[in-house]
């Protein structure tokens, strides 16, 4: 039996009269309140000629292959961790071998480095590579514990790799390298030199934290893999203000929620008994 047109539509309001005493018996609806008008951006100087090149180098795209590093099998956890690091030294000497180099301690600590093949297997986990993982003490391994991920997204395992700069001009200033497979090459698409907190991998990206003047605040620099300019490249740049209480570097709930995917890290025994995981 069909309805008609006039029953189905007090049937109907009937529906929306319990519906609404059921929203009131839950609270109903509240008003947030007033929302902010919308600005559009304000263009500052129109007659100012735009800039056609950078003030700063800051080594954007900058790749280097690895001179006399095979990788067997393009499988880099086949890689010494250690030997990349010596090959660094070796290609720049001007930085780490001398009495006056800025570097050279770095040099003459590689000594206590235990050269290791850096196998092991991928596990689920964020990886998170604190500065506190390695000590200076004199005759430490200045090489910090290597680290597996897709970065680029092959399908391969990329390699980060970070190792303390000693004495450098500032403390605590650690090396972060990212290393990948290129026409069988182990090929560097990224470098950067800091006074790390802390590092995270996250989807396609690095994410380095390093402490600020100013107390209560981080900086936050986070490296993105580039297809086209097959390298990592800075993506973002930005001060942070940190959880109240919290030790410098750790990440807070927010900034780890928007950092990213959880990643597959896989990280390698120390390639140094000196170097904790």
């Amino acid at each position: 039996m069909s309805v008609s047109r006039p029953v189905r539509t007090g049937l109907a309001v009937a529906l929306l009269a319990s519906a609404a005493v059921a929203c009131g018996d839950a609270g109903g609806l509240r008003g947030a309140g007033s929302t902010p008008t919308a600005t559009s951006p304000a263009r500052l100087w129109p007659q100012l000629t735009p800039a056609s090149s950078p003030a700063w180098n800051i080594d954007e795209a900058d790749t280097e292959v690895v001179k006399d590093i095979t990788v067997p099998g393009d499988d880099l956890r086949k890689v010494d961790p250690v030997a990349i690091v010596r090959a660094e030294i070796a290609a720049h000497p001007k930085d780490y071998r001398g009495p006056t180099a800025i570097y050279r301690d770095t040099t003459a600590r590689m000594a206590a480095c235990t050269s290791k093949p850096a196998a092991g297997k991928a596990t689920d986990r964020t990886a998170d590579l604190d500065a506190d993982a390695d000590t200076t003490a004199a005759g430490t391994c200045p090489v910090l514990q290597p680290y597996y991920r897709d970065l680029t997204g092959d399908g391969r395992v990329d390699l980060t790799l970070g190792f303390r700069l000693l004495p450098g001009d500032a403390p605590d200033l650690t090396a972060v390298r990212v290393y990948t497979v290129d026409k069988h090459r182990l090929l560097r698409v990224m470098a950067w030199e800091d006074a790390v907190s802390a590092v995270e991998l996250a989807g396609r990206s690095v994410i380095i934290r390093s402490p600020s003047d100013l107390a209560d605040y981080e900086y936050r620099l986070q490296w993105t893999w580039d297809p086209e300019q097959k390298a990592m490249l800075l993506t973002h740049d930005e001060m942070l203000r940190t959880r109240h209480g919290q030790p410098p570097g750790r990440p807070s709930p927010t900034t780890t929620a928007t950092a990213g995917p959880s990643s597959t890290a896989d990280p390698s025994p120390s390639p140094s008994p000196s170097v904790t995981p």
